[in-house]
């Protein structure tokens, strides 16, 4: 076992939330549920935690009421390695209420942030002249490598 687990706070949606999040990525898998019982009447069989895994890391979600909120300030990074496999979660995280930010990051439809990044965009930033490829990132919501290319070799600047 993993000595430390994200544990994700949820109003009323965490098996919601852990059955989206492994449907939007290929190597995930819902693990136990546990379920209010008759000492929380107003929830009583409803999903208390739920673990689930995301590419061999674990999370827990908790349904533990609207006392909390999620913020930016704590974000999951998603690497991914090509254009269309960016454009796959990009658009897939956004759906359905998600937002789009700027910068490769995004709000899904459950407040949770994510960053959505291509490996590439490491080697496009430690350029020489790495603002190029930097102002043409501030310029994004979703990332797009053949801009940021362009950017760096002088070819356009977003």
């Amino acid at each position: 076992m993993q000595k430390i687990s994200p544990f994700l706070w949820f109003d009323g949606q965490a098996e919601e939330a852990a059955d989206f999040y492994c449907s939007v990525f290929k190597d995930a898998r819902k693990g136990r549920v546990t379920r209010y019982g008759a000492s929380h009447p107003q929830m009583a069989g409803k999903a208390m935690t739920v673990a689930f895994e995301l590419f061999g890391q674990h999370y827990i979600a908790l349904n533990g009421g609207p006392m909390y909120q999620f913020t930016q300030a704590i974000s999951f990074m998603v690497h991914c390695e090509s254009q269309a496999e960016v454009d796959e979660y990009w658009d897939t995280l956004t759906a359905d209420g998600g937002k789009p930010g700027r910068c490769g990051w995004l709000i899904d439809k459950f407040g949770l942030s994510w960053q959505i990044i291509p490996n590439e965009m490491g080697e496009l930033l430690a350029d020489k002249d790495p603002a190029k490829a930097q102002r043409a990132m501030l310029g994004m919501g979703k990332i797009d490598l053949e801009a940021m290319r362009q950017a760096r070799d002088g070819k356009g600047v977003i």
